[in-house]
């Protein structure tokens, strides 16, 4: 079974770059098992082999470093698309289901599970539907030839693909009411302009950490809806992503770079208040996934006097704040990162989610965070938030063009405002950043003006160092829009007219 034709398709330069990645990952894989064989004592011949073995493994990673295998550009999305299209196209894997093999239908269920991945990645959603109606018939075809054992985590795939494919919880219909597919891309929705005299940094995004472990979130490949939702926003940022802390990013990033660190995940609090209070007395994010640690939607340390081993706390991120660092935290402990000190000096912001939502909302997660969605899909939901399901295309695009006026205004609130902390300018001059800031504002001052959110404090976001609320989330006038946005939507009912007194 050749895929002589799909590689085709790929430029040469290309294939050579895959072509010698491919020699040295297997030359420092017969080294590395060859140094392990060795004796663990006595004679010295294994001081030239380990050399070997180190230069071989050196080079690897330097070729990684010049050459981006994987990057969230969307050119190298496409380029997959199109080898996966090929194979589809050309019915490379035709045969399989003849053969008494299982491990061959493995593979073609690997093959359909990650060409949905990459459509969901670039919103080619009736592809998805297709090739969701074969893996399904691929499935079932697999279940009653076989007796594996994989049998229902293949049927788990399907039903958490179906979430996937779900998440929106607003339907944007045409006339005739057939399902719009909205696009969450920077380039299409834009962020508002640096008008002429704003005085703003000239950070660049450069790098970003996606990390994400949500145990009340449906998961498709290890990929959860919020991982998935920021991935999507990333997509036209040609920047280098990773799923894991321990890689060797900082060192990496060129001067006026910002390294982007979204934490998606469950929150850890601490079983008790400690006498120093410092950067690990306050919990953070857990970083396992082993259920059996869980308390609902919680684990608290078992010990007092050890911290949580699998949790991400503040302290962990310290050695990050060296360069310019801006983070996102959606977790129902995503006040512990208010509880940084910011050692060196350099540009620091965090975004922080409600710690708790609305009781008439927490059933939601199955469709992922609303903060996420709010920083991905701003409009979507405030929908959701005001009880709307479904909406005519006319009013979504006039709904737009309105929110786009609010972003335009929440830029110049924050450029004029006299209090601000200096880092949210030093990150205002790059576009995707200034996007994540004003659609923030916009969270915050919707969840602040909402009736239902009201009831509790633990209902609003928050942020490292603090905005100044007067000037930001609670001005007037970006009141007044939120209101105006409330009447075209005919949902004012749901919102407080006025939200400035005390509480």
């Amino acid at each position: 079974m050749s895929s002589g034709g799909a590689e085709d398709d790929i430029p040469q330069a290309e294939r050579k770059t895959v072509t010698d990645f491919c020699y040295l990952l297997d030359k420092s894989k017969q080294l590395f098992n060859g140094l392990r064989d060795l004796p663990q004592y006595g004679q010295k011949q294994w001081q030239s082999y380990f050399g070997r073995t180190f230069d071989v493994y050196t080079k690897l990673w330097k070729f990684q470093q010049q050459h981006r295998l994987r990057t969230s550009e969307t050119s190298y999305l496409n380029e997959a698309f199109s080898f996966y299209s090929a194979i589809r196209q050309r019915s490379y894997y035709s045969q399989v289901n003849k053969e008494d093999r299982p491990e061959l239908v493995v593979k073609k269920l690997r093959y359909y599970a990650r060409f949905i991945v990459v459509c969901l990645l670039l919103n080619k959603m009736d592809v998805v539907k297709d090739l969701v109606k074969e893996l399904s018939d691929e499935i079932e075809d697999y279940t009653h030839r076989f007796n594996t054992e994989d049998q229902v985590e293949w049927n788990l795939v399907l039903q958490e693909v179906a979430a996937f494919i779900e998440a929106d919880p607003v339907m944007v219909l045409n006339d005739d009411n057939t399902i719009v597919i909205t696009s969450n891309r920077l380039s299409e929705t834009g962020a508002p302009l640096l008008e002429q005299g704003m005085i703003v940094g000239q950070l660049a995004l450069a790098d970003a950490l996606i990390i994400g472990n949500c145990n009340n979130q449906v998961k498709f490949s290890e990929l959860t809806i919020d991982m998935f939702r920021m991935l999507q926003a990333l997509e036209r940022e040609p920047m280098n992503l990773a799923s894991q802390m321990n890689k060797p990013g900082m060192q990496e990033l060129p001067a006026n770079s910002v390294l982007l660190i979204y934490l998606s995940a469950t929150g850890v609090f601490p079983s008790g208040r400690s006498d120093s209070e410092g950067p690990y007395d306050f919990g953070g994010v857990l970083t396992n996934s082993n259920r059996d640690i869980i308390n609902g939607d919680a684990i608290h340390k078992r010990n007092q006097s050890y911290k949580e081993m699998h949790c991400l706390h503040p302290g962990d991120l310290y050695p990050f704040t060296r360069k310019p660092l801006f983070i996102i935290v959606d977790s129902s402990n995503s006040v512990a990162y208010k509880n940084f000190t910011n050692l060196f000096g350099q540009p620091l912001v965090c975004l922080l989610s409600p710690t708790a939502y609305p009781k008439a909302l927490q059933d939601q997660s199955q469709r992922g965070s609303l903060f996420t969605l709010f920083l991905n899909n701003p409009l979507m939901a405030f929908l959701f938030v005001s009880g709307l399901s479904s909406m005519r295309r006319g009013l979504w695009e006039k709904c737009q063009d309105y929110l786009r006026k609010i972003n335009r205004d929440i830029a110049q609130l924050l450029t004029h405002s006299r209090s601000i902390d200096q880092s949210f300018l030093q990150f205002f001059g790059d576009e995707f950043l200034r996007l994540l800031l004003t659609r923030f504002i916009f969270c915050s001052a919707t969840m602040r003006m909402h009736k239902i959110f009201r009831q509790e404090t633990r209902n609003y976001p928050e942020s490292y160092p603090q905005l100044p609320r007067d000037e930001t989330v609670e001005n007037p006038h970006l009141q007044k829009h939120i209101l105006e946005l409330a009447s075209i939507l005919d949902v004012r009912n749901v919102f407080l007219e006025n939200t400035l007194d005390d509480y």
